[in-house]
């Protein structure tokens, strides 16, 4: 039987002193689109950045495909929220996604003229050849997101997380991001993103990670995503339409 892409076991994450993640433990499979979706201060960036290996676990196991980070994290890409970035960097579209392949080069090596072809090719692939040589700060949020997309695939990243990729960009840009990740998840990828917008998470994904400082839920969207889930992960009565 093929291991879960994802495998989270009673994992726990404190940070400056508080518990922030208690028991989350999820299972995903291989080439789904996962939201993970929770109230603010629910833990949905730590859990993300612990996957990734940013922060350590006070206790718990998590496995890739049933290896540990260690052996798996050239295949992990994360995509932070845009906020975290540093925008005014010097740095051009091309050279950006050129970065993804710098954990397997190391960094005394320079990408070799197949590396830059592949870049070109990827930043066709996402619909931002044209911007190859524009410095990164000069494009809108969602073109900046298509070019972060760009590197994750350059590393040949099997796993995709992104951190609320879809705010402050506009509904159209969205739907083409949407449909990048759609066509990477029929490619076999393995996506998760943290989503706020409860009323397209059944168009957008297939699994979903109903998350509050624990697992509140984990599977498939539909039979997941249910109002009584929601009621327990936000803990009101009032649902949003889902």
């Amino acid at each position: 039987m093929t291991p879960f892409a994802l495998n989270a076991h009673n994992v726990y994450v404190a940070y400056n002193n508080s518990i922030i993640l208690s028991n989350v433990t999820v299972a995903i499979p291989q080439g789904t689109m996962t939201a993970i979706i929770g109230p603010n201060g629910a833990g949905k960036t730590t859990f993300i950045k612990t996957v990734v290996g940013l922060l350590q676990p006070l206790a718990g196991n998590i496995t890739c495909f049933g290896l540990p980070f260690s052996e798996y994290q050239h295949h992990i890409a994360y995509i932070p929220q845009r906020m975290t970035v540093d925008w005014d960097f010097p740095i051009h579209v091309k050279d950006v996604v050129l970065m993804g392949c710098y954990k397997k080069l190391g960094l005394m090596r320079r990408p070799t003229q197949a590396h830059i072809m592949r870049a070109f090719e990827i930043l066709e692939q996402v619909g931002m050849l044209a911007y190859a040589h524009i410095p990164i700060a000069q494009l809108s949020g969602g073109q900046q997101q298509r070019v972060f997309l760009a590197r994750a695939l350059m590393q040949e990243a099997s796993l995709i997380f992104l951190d609320e990729p879809f705010i402050g960009i506009d509904m159209a840009t969205e739907r083409k991001i949407v449909a990048i990740l759609h066509e990477l998840r029929s490619q076999g990828k393995t996506i998760f993103v943290v989503h706020h917008d409860l009323t397209s998470a059944r168009e957008y994904f297939d699994w979903v990670l109903l998350l509050n400082t624990t697992t509140i839920a984990c599977g498939p969207i539909a039979t997941t995503f249910t109002p009584e889930y929601i009621t327990h992960t936000y803990g009101h009565s009032e649902l949003p339409h889902v």
